[in-house]
Parts: C-alpha cells; structure tokens; sequence
C-alpha cells in the first residue's frame, strides 16, 4: 500500500466517526502531505471512495503528473463552472467537513452560499495528527535541510565579528544556505545582538556588533518542502559574568529537557523539566515562550512541547528544544536543537557546536 493511500483510508475512517461524505482540504501544507501536489493553488476533495485535486489552468499539467502515485482525480476549475459543487454533486456529498483553522469567516460565508443544501462541518487536525508522525523519507529530508543550515552557519561564523552589521551577517547566511541547496528559508533569520538580543523573535538591523554583546542566530533551511530549525548564542569580545551565567542557566535547561525526549513521554513534561533549571535559578519571569515544536511541512506544527501540552511523545515526532532566557535592557540567550524521536530515545539532527563561545576578533 502507498504512503498516500494509507493516509487517505485514515483520513476516510475520520469522516465515516463524523459522518460527512466528503472533506475539502484547503491548507498548503495538508493538500501537499496528503496528495504530493507543490502547487500554491487549488484543494482537495476526499470522498469515500475517490480524492480529487482541483486546480486552475497553470497547474494542471504539474498536478497530473506529481498526484499520480496517490491516485488523485484532477480537474481543472474554470470561471464558467462550479467544479468543487459538480464534483460533490458527482459523488453524492450531502455533508462535508472543511478545515476550519484554515478557513476565515468570509471563505466560509462564500463556501455556504456555493454549498447551499450541503451541511459544512468544521473540525481540525485530521491531517495534522498525521502528520506529526514522520517517516523515514521525512525525517530524512529533515535532516538534510539541517546538515544545509548547520554548513552554511561554520560559513557565516568566519564572518562575525565586531562591527559586522546583524543584516548584512542574516543576508550572508541566507545567500549560503540557498547556494549549498536550500530552495528557501524555513522562516525570516533572527539575528539580534546586543540589548535587542532579549527580543525572542526580533528582525536584524543595521547594529554593528560591539563589544560585549549577545549575538543569537534563529535560522532554517527548507529542503523539498521540509523545515530545519536551529538557534546558537555568542559573546562577542569580554563576556561579563552575567553572560557566562545567564548561558550556563539556559544550557543546563536545555539538557535537563534533552534527557526527558523519549517515546512515552508526555510534551509537557519536556518543557517542565527545563523551565524547572530556569526558574530554580531565579530566571523564571524571563522565559515565557515553550520550550519547544514540531517541525515539518511547517516550521511551527505538531507536537506543541509546552507546559500544557498532553501529547505523548512517539518514535517519528521531529521537535525542536530550544529553551531561552530574555532579560530586557540587558539581552538574550536561546539555544535550541533539531530533535527526532525514535524508538529507544531521540537522534540530534543539530550539529553546530552549543558551548559557549566567545568572538574575540
């Protein structure tokens, strides 16, 4: 049995619980997972005993030949007729089920007036269970897209030094990862430095870095569609004491969590294991973010590893571990891994040295 047509009779045993006759698939991402298709426009149509993609004029010819493996139908949409409607009608849906997390009111509003006599049900995550699971070929695309960011960055790291500009280093290094392969990056690169490194998720500027300044790098590859995720943390010059204990704090977190990463484990006990360093050492009220994600098709999705999370951690789940203390005025650290689950622990897709490390040219 294929990997598309197992995860259709898995999506198909949901709507048969739910009783709907068919499911629209509209995120990227799911249609993607679900039917291999790449493009940006059009959706899925999952019935009980057939799948369709639709799609416009432009992706036709591209759908027929990447969806053929998974045995999708594909039509192509036109302004003259309501395909999605013709298809349904085809196939006898009375009630479906559509993503509801991907669709906005007015989508929705839009949906019912097309649908009119169809009852629209809206759920969440049937695909994205799924796909926190990865197999093999996931995981190794995963892993590649790290091995990408992970040689890219012992580039960059020839090039940090003081008075480089944190844009022009956040340039330098998206340059390299899309040379040695990446299609993209997984996100737009943090790189902060100084007092702006307290800033979880803040954009590089012009600051030329100076003496005693944090620097921390927040970067991804993407690799054929799959995500890598990745943060390291420097001193440049003389690192003050605060420094050298703030990053003894955050590293200790990170292994304190690190050591929980197992099949059976509940997400949240992950995160409390390395919130507990923190906050133990008196840094609790400057970590507010968890301690980690699942990373994918998406660089945010499933398994969130947050204090509340109540997902059982399994062998395939890919999630990062990346705790981190931000001190306002004063700076930053986060260090964060690539982490697969497997079926005796965990693999560190992550390569890059993690001992602090102080630039001294």
């Amino acid at each position: 049995m294929s990997v598309q047509l197992s995860r259709l009779q898995k999506i198909r045993a949901k709507m048969s619980a739910e009783q709907v006759e068919g499911f629209l698939v509209t995120s990227m991402s799911n249609w993607r997972y679900m039917s291999g298709f790449t493009g940006d426009a059009g959706c899925l149509l999952v019935t009980p005993y057939n799948a369709f993609l639709l799609t416009d004029s432009r992706y036709v010819e591209q759908a027929e030949e990447q969806c053929a493996e998974a045995g999708f139908l594909v039509r192509k949409t036109t302004h003259d007729e309501d395909v999605l409607k013709s298809v349904m009608q085809s196939q006898g849906v009375k009630r479906l089920a559509f993503e509801k997390r991907f669709t906005n009111y007015g989508e929705w509003e839009k949906l019912c007036e097309r649908l009119e006599g169809v009852e629209l049900t809206g759920i969440a995550g049937w695909v994205e269970e799924l796909r926190m699971v990865k197999i093999p070929k996931e995981i190794a695309l995963i892993a590649r897209a790290q091995e990408i960011a992970d040689d890219a960055f012992a580039l960059l790291f020839q090039s940090i030094r003081r008075g480089a500009k944190e844009d022009e280093l956040a340039l330098e290094l998206e340059f390299t990862m899309r040379k040695m392969g990446a299609e993209a990056v997984s996100f737009p690169i943090i790189a902060v430095s100084g007092s702006r490194s307290s800033l979880p998720h803040g954009k590089p500027t012009s600051k030329a870095l100076q003496d005693g300044d944090f620097l921390t790098f927040d970067f991804g590859a993407m690799y054929r569609g799959y995500h890598s995720d990745e943060t390291r943390t420097f001193v440049i010059g003389h690192p003050e004491r605060k420094h050298e204990e703030v990053y003894d704090i955050v590293l200790k977190a990170q292994e304190a969590a690190l050591d929980l990463v197992k099949p059976g484990v509940l997400a949240k006990e992950v995160d409390l294991a390395g919130r507990k360093v923190i906050e133990d050492a008196g840094y609790g009220e400057y970590f507010g973010h968890g301690i980690g994600h699942g990373v994918g098709l998406d660089i945010h999705e499933g398994p969130s590893v947050s204090r509340k999370s109540e997902t059982v951690l399994e062998p395939g789940m890919v999630i990062t571990v990346e705790p981190g203390v931000y001190i306002p005025g004063f700076g930053g650290v986060r260090i964060e891994e690539l982490v697969v689950v497997t079926g005796d622990g965990k693999r560190v897709l992550t390569t890059s040295p993690k001992a602090l490390t102080v630039i001294k040219a």
